[in-house]
């Protein structure tokens, strides 16, 4: 408690208006590197306290101002106090102050301020704050600064359940060669997740061609449910408590008919691999075919119709929804290919277990 009155009345006398500003700042400089050595609670006190008797005069110490703010929001972010941390970093004015800060210093505060949001589970302000970082960060030459913000930012669309183009930034992530190999395959495994709980449309089959093409994805957990998904089977709610299990907290939330996100996106997905089996369905077989009400499955296909994302009109008077009719080539190859694929696991498992009789049968064949 001595020490702590004593500092106070260090903090008192290098900022009284009387003391030279030069003298001043200098002292505060050289006071604000050893407060980290004080332990968490002593220096917490003494920061905001010093905040508070600079107020009047904050414009004459700017530097020192952020350098007390970056610490206090270090011991913040250590007791897991995300918010607390974030709104202190806010209070550094990086545009409205008179010290010009460099770009790299704005781009990292901005970063820290929407990352401890998201911890804080706060998409909202996480949002505004990558924006205003996604104005610096073409002028930052920082290689891991940009790979901070593509990191952030692709969480930020995820928490705001912007699900496909998070895949798009995790997967863009997936390979750049400066983030080590296991970030590598964690982003990978969240581009895949993402795509998974994506409204059903064009952009995710794509995305979902995209990942079902690249060989790494056979190591994610959540391969089987992409095989299906780009295969167009119909997938069914007990293949997927594996896999809900695997989501974080906010990919488990309820959407506004009280189904969860996971149940929504596979039952537009079922609702596509069905108007590619069927030409015609009605309410109550569909529904059954879903494994949701009748009502529901009218509601969810008139609105997938609408939004263009499913191919079809729906005659209300004899309660059927018709599927506009599918071309049979883009069949035919999909059924191809899937063939194809299999043939080719078969094989590689042969080969895993007999691999003198593979080379053999390979030798004969490129002899012939």
């Amino acid at each position: 408690a001595q020490q702590l009155e004593a500092l106070k009345a260090f903090v008192e006398a290098m900022v009284n208006e009387n003391v030279s500003l030069v003298i001043s700042r200098q002292l505060l400089t050289d006071f604000c590197t050893h407060l980290p050595s004080l332990p968490d609670s002593t220096a917490k006190e003494i920061y905001h306290f010093t905040l508070e008797k600079i107020q009047p005069r904050v414009i004459s110490f700017e530097e020192q101002v952020a350098s007390i703010r970056q610490h206090l929001a270090s011991i913040y972010e250590k007791e897991e106090d995300w918010r607390n941390a974030a709104q202190v970093l806010v209070g550094i004015p990086l545009e409205t102050g008179q010290k010009q800060y460099n770009v790299d210093y704005k781009l990292e505060t901005y970063l820290k301020i929407a990352r401890l949001y998201l911890e804080d589970d706060d998409p909202v302000q996480a949002e505004a704050y990558i924006n205003r970082a996604s104005l610096l960060q073409n002028e930052s030459t920082n290689e891991q600064l940009q790979i901070h913000y593509k990191v952030c930012y692709a969480r930020v669309l995820d928490y705001r359940r912007k699900f496909i183009e998070a895949a798009q930034r995790y997967n863009e992530l997936s390979y750049k060669s400066i983030v080590h190999e296991s970030e590598r395959l964690e982003a990978l495994k969240h581009a895949l997740h993402c795509t998974i709980l994506a409204s059903a449309g064009q952009q995710r089959s794509r995305m979902l061609a995209t990942l079902f093409k690249d060989e790494r994805c056979q190591q994610l957990a959540a391969y089987g449910i992409l095989e299906k998904m780009y295969l167009d089977r119909i997938i069914r709610g007990n293949q997927l408590q594996e896999f809900a299990a695997m989501l974080m907290p906010h990919q488990k939330a309820t959407t506004a008919d009280g189904s969860s996100i996971l149940d929504r996106a596979v039952i537009e997905h079922n609702l596509l691999s069905a108007s590619k089996l069927y030409n015609n369905i009605t309410f109550e077989e569909l529904g059954a075919l879903l494994e949701i009400p009748a009502a529901k499955a009218e509601k969810i296909a008139s609105q997938m119709i609408t939004e263009g994302r499913m191919n079809g009109f729906i005659d209300q008077i004899d309660g059927i929804v018709h599927f506009e009719t599918r071309e049979a080539l883009p069949t035919w190859d999909k059924q191809i290919q899937s063939l194809c694929f299999q043939v080719n696991n078969l094989l590689e498992k042969i080969s895993q277990t007999a691999p003198e009789w593979t080379a053999q049968a390979m030798e004969a064949q490129m002899a012939q």
